[in-house]
């Protein structure tokens, strides 16, 4: 109840302004107006002085909502294209009212309306709320408010206004159907209901269709995809089904090569293709590759998604990188990344035509091995062995030994006490030939038959059995860890003489 007061307040708040909003000069030259117009909840509304007009903004409202912060970043990069798409909107007529909240002066209104994080974009429609997860841009955010208030298609049915259509330069489904009937065209309908980010427009005129489609063959029924890239025109040959549809704006609505961007990461994280391949290069770098990684990119379209990241964007690149262990990599680099499975691949040859199509036939066949990563091969062995990822099969799997072995990183916090009680025990151990002492640092070493989340982590692997090794917890004394060490390979303490005194003393 009490957030629909608020809502409530929301649209009081908006309503009487909607009114004069429609008389101003809506050009999309200019939508300063429209900025300065959209309204924050006041201070009466926060108090509750209007909560005893409850039901005066009634359901059927609607109302789109920008939550936001005065000191959030993307806050201020969204509102001027929230601006644009109220002016876009109101130009076609729609009846939806829009409301800015400043969350951080005004946090219980904000909190009752369900603004968790800025910015947070909201619709609101006959008592429904709607969270808004697209794109940040004009066209994205009218395309989803359409759909969400009954208009999931939009009907064009002269040349003119298909030409005036295709200005707007975005990808778009197109629909021919004779007389708009029939079960074909129904599920069309669905898919356009359901997809909330590509636009949806249709046709019963065969001319009207081949301005926007001028490959169009058929007569009476068609569906194809039109993107704003030199892959332009994709034909649905597919099954006349909602899903069949859906399925098919989803393989084909991103380019061939898609630039990672803050913005749309999250569409690149969720894409139904699952074999991903990365390109990192920095710009001038990449347009000696691009036309080739294109080429390739065509060859697996909807199978393989192509995505480009540059490395000068560190925030965008980094995270990626530090997966690989690649963090100071300058160079271009090819990976890849399956999202069904989290395998992730590493391109180690010359980046070039043939060799990238063998990359990614490797990874579409499954032959491709997962990249683990790997500091070089040690130089030294000391009392307490390192291994690496590269030597893990070689150290501990396939050793003759008993291996006792410390998993560990840099930055955690109890690491450095559990490893001076790890040196302990090999000084104390130091005598026995069929035990050593290894240690590995997780962050930078990587081993599928690892697996490890929280550090350290101790293991005890037998000689007889490898495959099951025993976990040690990080809170059991010297003495103790020493003692089941013992138990477990037999050794009498005639073997540990070589430890010395002060070692022997504490365990």
């Amino acid at each position: 109840m009490r957030a629909r007061w608020a809502v409530t307040l929301l649209l009081l708040a908006v309503l009487a302004l909607t009114a004069s909003a429609a008389r101003l000069d809506l050009d999309d030259d200019d939508d300063s107006g429209v900025l300065d117009e959209l309204l924050a909840i006041d201070e009466e509304a926060e108090r509750g002085g209007l909560l005893d007009a409850e039901g005066a903004g009634e359901d059927h409202a609607e109302l789109l909502l920008l939550g936001y912060a005065p000191w959030c970043e993307r806050s201020a990069q969204l509102m001027p294209r929230f601006a644009e798409a109220a002016a876009a909107l109101r130009a076609m007529g729609s009846a939806v009212a829009f409301a800015k909240l400043d969350g951080e002066r005004y946090p219980k209104a904000a909190a009752a309306v369900g603004v968790k994080g800025f910015p947070t974009v909201l619709l609101f429609v006959n008592g429904t709320e709607h969270a808004y997860h697209g794109l940040h841009t004009k066209d994205a955010i009218v395309t989803w408010v359409r759909k969400k208030t009954g208009v999931p298609i939009i009907r064009l049915q002269s040349k003119d206004s298909a030409e005036e259509f295709l200005k707007k330069d975005m990808t778009f489904v197109i629909g021919l159907f004779k007389n708009f009937e029939g079960a074909d065209h129904e599920e069309f309908v669905k898919a356009a209901t359901t997809d909330n980010e590509v636009q949806f427009v249709e046709t019963s005129d065969t001319s009207v269709a081949k301005v926007l489609f001028p490959g169009i063959t058929s007569e009476e029924k068609f569906v194809g995809l039109v993107k704003s890239e030199p892959e332009k025109f994709e034909k649905f040959d597919g099954k006349f089904e909602e899903k069949e549809i859906l399925r098919f704006v989803e393989l084909n609505k991103f380019p061939l090569i898609t630039v990672f961007t803050e913005l749309n990461s999250g569409k690149v994280y969720s894409s139904p293709i699952e074999l991903q391949v990365f390109t990192f290069a920095e710009a001038y770098d990449f347009e000696d590759l691009e036309s080739m990684v294109e080429e390739i990119a065509r060859a697996f379209k909807t199978k393989i998604m192509f995505i480009y990241v540059d490395t000068a964007e560190e925030n965008l690149a980094k995270p990626f990188l530090t997966l690989y262990g690649l963090e100071s990599e300058k160079k271009p680099t090819v990976t890849a990344f399956d999202t069904s499975n989290g395998a992730k691949y590493l391109m180690e040859a010359d980046i070039n035509a043939n060799n990238l199509r063998e990359f990614c036939l490797s990874l579409l066949d499954g032959t491709l091995p997962p990249y683990h990563k790997s500091e070089p091969l040690p130089q030294e062995k000391g009392l307490i062995e390192k291994v690496v990822g590269r030597t893990f099969d070689s150290s501990v799997l396939e050793s003759h030994q008993n291996v006792f072995l410390e998993v560990h990183t840099p930055w955690c916090v109890d690491c450095e006490a559990i490893s001076k009680n790890v040196e302990k025990l090999a000084k104390h151990f130091s005598g026995s030939d069929n035990l050593k002492f290894a240690r590995i640092d997780a962050s930078v070493n990587e081993h599928p038959k690892l697996k490890v989340n929280n550090y350290p982590t101790l293991f005890l692997y037998l000689a007889e059995d490898k495959s099951n090794p025993i976990k040690l917890s990080k809170k059991s004394s010297v003495k103790d860890m020493a003692k089941l060490i013992k138990e477990k390979l037999q050794i009498p303490d005639v073997e540990t003489v070589a430890a010395p005194d002060n070692v022997k003393d504490e365990l």
